[in-house]
């Protein structure tokens, strides 16, 4: 049994889905991780296109990476580029 349920789920549901996680095996698991991490890209990036539909591509992408890498990061990474509003 997990220690960590999440609120929203229940102890059996937990149970369930930390089996499922285990007969997917390494290589099943690290390919959900990537595929969830897609899906997580893809809604951020849609919420800010749905926020700013002024924005280009570049610009949700740049709105994206600001998200992800937070103000500090993303200043001492690309120093001459203008923060852009997620």
């Amino acid at each position: 049994m997990n220690e960590f349920v999440p609120a929203d789920t229940t102890p059996d549901a937990d149970d369930v889905q930390l089996e499922a996680y285990r007969r997917l095996g390494g290589a099943g698991r690290v390919a959900t991780m990537f595929r969830l991490n897609d899906m997580v890209r893809k809604t951020a990036m849609a919420g800010i296109k749905r926020r700013h539909p002024e924005y280009s591509e570049w610009q949700v992408e740049w709105a994206w990476q600001r998200l992800t890498l937070g103000d500090v990061l993303t200043r001492e990474v690309f120093p001459d580029r203008e923060p852009i509003e997620p």
